[in-house]
C-alpha cells in the first residue's frame, strides 16, 4: 500500500513537471514568433520612416511682408538667409536684412549721368552674373559678393556688395542709344559674351580686355575688383533675325541655342555653335495666350515659358532622329496650369531643377519639372508679382509685389521625387524621349539625377527568371528521381553532396562568375550553346539505349543508372569546347559576338544574364533540391504501394499520386528558391555588369534592387535625396518578396488542404 502512495506521488510530480516543460516550451515558441513577426515589422516602419519625407511637401514660414514704395528689379540673398541686395530702378543698391527687409545700407551703381536702367537680366545661374541694360543703350554687368567672416563667439559676419568683374564702366551695345531692354549675358575668365537686341538687329558681341585681346592674358574672373575700364568690344555679327517685336532672349546650352522670343507667343531658335543658321520657329502657346514670362533652368538646357493664361512650360531641344541628321527641335515637354492669372515672374533654383513663379493675383507657386510636383501655392499679397527670388540653398525665398517686399523660409528637401519620376518613363533633359533611367551621380554641376526605380525592380524581376529557368527544372527532376528511382544507398551520398552546396559562401560563387566564367563563356560561346543544347540529347539518348538493354547485361541496378550518365556527359562537354572554336569559324565568321550583334541585334556584355542565370542558377538548386526532396520522399508509402498494387508503373505512380501528394512542398520550394533569387546580392553584384538597363537579351546585363543598395549605400550622403531612394529600394524589395511569400503561402494552404486527406 505504501509502495502504491509513492508510485502515485513519483506520477504526479513528473506530470507536474511535463505539464511546465510544455507550458515553457510552449511559451517560449510563442514569444520567438511574436519577436519574429515584431522585428519584421520593425524594419517596415523604420524603412517607411527613412522613406516618407521624399513624398512630403514644403515647409512654409512666412514673415510679415515690409511695404515698399520702389519697386525691386532685382533681389538676390546669400546662401544662410541673412543679408541680400536689392536693386531698384533709379539704380539704388540696397543691402538688406532679408528676413526683415530692414534696410542696412545703400549705394549707387556707377551710372552715367541723368541715365537709368531699362532692364534687368540674370545670366546663367551658377554664374551669379546679372546684366543691368540701361536707358542709353549701355551694359553694366555686376555679380552679388558675399564675403564671410567669423567674430567674438563665433559668430557670423557677412560683408555684402555688388561687384564688377568686367568693370564698372559701362559697355556700349545699341551704338544708336537707345534703351537696352533685351539682352542676354555670358561671361567666364576669359570673355564676355552679349546677345542682344540693338539697333535694330539681334546682335553677338564680344568683349575683352585689351591685354587679353593682344596676348591672351586670362581676365580673373574671381577678383570682382579689377578695374577693367579697357574692356573693348572685340567682335559684333548679327543673327538671321528680321522681325522687330522682340520681347527676350536667351542663349543656353553652353551657347550652343539662341532663342529670340518675340510676338506675343512665338520663339526664333539659332544654331550659334559654328556659325549662326536660322533653325525653327516655334508658337509657344495658343492663340489666345501670350507669353509674360521665360527664364532658364540652372544648366541652361530648358526653358520654362510662363503665358498670360496662367500655364507654365517646359521646353527644350530634342534631336530629331528618325530624319537621320544631326537636326535639333524645341519641343514643349511638360505643363502645369498655376492658375488663371498672367504669370508674370519666374526664378530657378541655383541647384536643382525647380522653378518659382508670381502670377498677376499675387500667388507665388514653387514647381519642380522632372517629378512634375507643384509643391507649393501660397498668396503673397494683392497685387502683381514683379520680381522672385530663391537662396542658393534653396532655403529662402524673397518676393517683391508692387508695394510690398516679404521673405518666406523654405524647406524643401526632396522635390524631385514622386511617384511618376519613380515609376513611370521621364523625359529627362536632352534626350530624345521619355525613358526609365537609373543614374545617381556625374562629374557635372549641371547634372539631374535620374532616379526610376523601374530598371531596378526590372534586373531584380530578369536576374531571378533567369536563375529559376535554369535552377528550377534540375532542381526538381533530381529531387524527383532521388525520391523516387534512386537506390536508398546511392541517395544517402547524393542529397548531402547536393544539400552541401548551399554552404559555398554566395561571394565565391559571385567572384567565380565574375573572373573565371564570364571570359570562358565569352570565348567558348559556341560551345556554350553547344552544351546546353547536346546535354538534354545526350542524357536521353543514353537513357534509350540503357532501356533496351537485357537486364542481365546491365552494369548498374536500376537505382544506380544515373552513374552510367558521367562518362558520356564529360565527353558532350569537353567535344562541345574542343569544337567551339571551328564551330565559330565555320557558321559565324570566326566572330560570334558581332553576327549577334549584326544579324539579330543583341548586344553581348561580357557579365550578363547568362552569367547570372548558370552562377545563381547553381546557388538556388540545394534550397529547392532538398524541400522538394523531402516532400517527395514524405508521401506515405501506402499511396504508392497501392498505387502500384493496381497496376501502376512507377513513373505513373510518380506523376499521378505522388506529385499531387507533394505538390505543397514542392510549391514551398520554389517559392524559397524564388525568394533567394530575388534578394541575392553578391552573385549580381559581381556578375551582371551592374547596367540599369531594361531589355531581356540573355546577353546584355542589369541592376537589381539589392545590388544597387551594395553598391551605393556607401557613397550616399546620409539624409539626402540618394539616400531615402535607396531606402526606397529597400522597401520595394520588402514589399516585393511579401508579396511573393504571402501568395505561395496561400496557394500552398490550398494545396494541402485538396491533397492532404489522401
Amino acid at each position: 500500500m505504501k509502495n502504491t502512495k509513492i508510485t502515485s506521488v513519483n506520477t504526479a510530480g513528473m506530470r507536474r513537471k511535463r505539464e511546465f516543460k510544455d507550458r515553457l516550451a510552449n511559451l517560449t515558441i510563442g514569444l520567438g514568433g511574436v519577436g519574429v513577426i515584431a522585428a519584421i515589422c520593425l524594419i517596415f516602419f523604420y524603412l517607411v520612416f527613412e522613406v516618407w519625407p521624399l513624398f512630403s511637401g514644403a515647409d512654409l514660414e512666412k514673415k510679415a511682408p515690409v511695404q515698399t514704395q520702389a519697386v525691386a528689379l532685382y533681389l538676390d540673398a546669400d546662401e544662410y538667409n541673412e543679408s541680400g541686395i536689392r536693386v531698384l530702378a533709379d539704380g539704388q543698391v540696397q543691402i538688406l536684412d532679408v528676413k526683415t527687409g530692414k534696410i542696412e545700407s545703400a549705394t549707387k551703381l556707377p551710372l552715367p549721368e541723368k541715365v537709368r536702367i531699362a532692364h534687368v537680366q540674370r545670366g546663367p545661374i551658377l554664374s551669379g552674373l546679372v546684366g543691368i541694360g540701361l536707358s542709353n543703350g549701355q551694359l553694366l554687368v555686376a555679380k552679388p559678393k558675399y564675403d564671410i567672416s567669423y567674430g567674438p563667439n563665433n559668430s557670423r559676419i557677412i560683408n555684402t556688395s555688388l561687384a564688377f568683374p568686367y568693370g564698372e564702366t559701362p559697355l556700349t551695345v545699341d551704338r544708336n542709344g537707345a534703351p537696352l531692354q533685351v539682352f542676354d549675358v555670358r561671361g567666364n575668365d576669359e570673355d564676355l559674351r552679349v546677345t542682344a537686341f540693338a539697333e535694330g538687329r539681334v546682335q553677338r558681341l564680344s568683349f575683352s580686355t585689351g591685354a587679353e585681346a593682344s596676348s591672351g592674358l586670362s581676365l580673373s574672373f574671381g577678383d570682382d575688383d579689377a578695374d577693367n575700364s579697357n574692356f573693348t568690344e572685340v567682335e559684333r555679327e548679327d543673327l538671321p533675325y528680321a522681325g522687330r517685336n522682340v520681347q527676350q532672349i536667351i542663349v543656353g546650352q553652353d551657347g550652343n541655342w539662341a532663342y529670340v522670343f518675340h510676338d506675343g507667343n512665338r520663339a526664333s531658335v539659332f544654331n550659334v555653335r559654328n556659325e549662326p543658321i536660322y533653325t525653327q520657329e516655334v508658337a509657344l502657346t495658343g492663340p489666345t495666350a501670350d507669353v509674360t514670362a521665360v527664364v532658364a533652368l540652372q544648366g541652361n538646357v530648358s526653358l520654362m515659358v510662363g503665358d498670360s493664361s496662367g500655364e507654365l512650360a517646359q521646353w527644350f531641344m530634342v534631336r530629331d532622329s528618325s530624319s537621320g541628321s544631326d537636326s535639333f527641335n524645341l519641343q514643349k515637354i511638360r505643363s502645369i496650369k498655376l492658375g488663371d492669372a498672367a504669370i508674370t515672374a519666374l526664378a530657378p533654383e541655383a541647384r536643382r531643377k525647380g522653378v518659382v513663379a508670381g502670377d498677376a493675383n499675387g500667388n507665388v507657386s514653387y514647381y519642380y519639372t522632372t517629378s512634375n510636383r507643384l509643391i507649393l501655392q501660397e498668396s503673397a499679397g494683392t497685387s502683381p508679382i514683379r520680381t522672385v527670388a530663391m537662396s542658393a540653398r534653396s532655403l529662402g525665398l524673397m518676393v517683391q509685389t508692387d508695394n510690398a517686399y516679404s521673405f518666406w523660409k523654405l524647406e524643401i528637401e526632396h522635390p524631385d521625387i514622386s511617384m511618376q519620376s519613380t515609376w513611370k518613363p521621364v523625359w529627362y533633359e536632352s534626350y530624345e524621349a521619355p525613358t526609365y533611367t537609373w543614374q545617381s551621380s556625374s562629374g557635372t554641376a549641371d547634372f539631374e539625377s535620374k532616379l526610376s526605380l523601374m530598371p531596378l525592380t526590372f534586373g531584380t524581376i530578369k536576374a531571378a527568371f533567369y536563375a529559376m529557368l535554369l535552377g528550377a527544372p534540375l532542381a526538381i527532376f533530381g529531387a524527383m528521381y532521388s525520391a523516387v528511382f534512386m537506390s536508398p544507398k546511392l541517395r544517402r551520398k547524393v542529397k548531402p553532396t547536393i544539400e552541401l552546396m548551399e554552404a559555398l559562401p554566395t561571394v565565391i560563387l559571385g567572384f567565380l562568375a565574375g573572373l573565371w566564367l564570364a571570359p570562358t563563356i565569352e570565348d567558348n560561346l559556341p560551345g556554350i550553346f553547344s552544351l546546353l543544347i547536346l546535354t538534354p540529347i545526350t542524357i536521353v539518348l543514353v537513357g534509350g539505349l540503357w532501356s533496351r538493354l537485357p537486364l542481365e547485361k546491365r552494369a548498374f541496378a536500376d537505382g544506380w543508372a544515373p552513374m552510367i550518365l558521367i562518362v558520356p556527359l564529360l565527353i558532350t562537354g569537353y567535344a562541345s569546347f574542343a569544337f567551339s572554336q571551328p564551330i565559330e569559324n565555320m557558321f559565324f565568321g570566326g566572330d560570334l559576338r558581332s553576327w549577334l550583334e549584326v544579324s539579330t541585334g543583341l548586344n553581348f556584355d561580357q557579365r550578363n544574364s547568362l552569367i547570372v542565370g548558370l552562377a545563381m542558377g547553381f546557388a538556388v538548386i540545394p534550397n529547392i533540391y532538398a524541400i522538394a526532396e523531402d516532400a517527395l520522399f514524405a508521401v506515405p508509402k501506402h499511396l504508392t504501394n497501392g498505387s502500384l498494387a493496381l497496376g501502376a508503373t512507377q513513373w505513373q505512380t510518380l506523376i499521378r499520386v505522388v506529385l499531387p501528394t507533394a505538390s505543397p512542398g514542392i510549391f514551398s520550394a520554389l517559392m524559397i528558391g524564388l525568394g533567394r533569387a530575388v534578394g541575392e546580392t553578391m552573385i549580381v553584384l559581381m556578375a551582371t555588369g551592374n547596367t540599369a538597363i531594361m531589355d531581356w537579351n540573355i546577353f546584355e546585363g542589369m541592376r537589381t534592387l539589392s545590388a544597387n543598395v551594395a553598391v551605393e549605400m556607401g557613397e550616399a550622403e546620409v539624409g539626402s535625396t540618394h539616400f531615402r531612394v535607396l531606402f526606397l529600394s529597400a522597401l520595394v524589395l520588402f514589399v516585393l518578396t511579401f508579396i511573393l511569400n504571402t501568395v505561395a503561402e496561400v496557394i500552398r494552404t490550398r494545396l494541402r488542404k485538396k491533397y492532404g486527406s489522401l
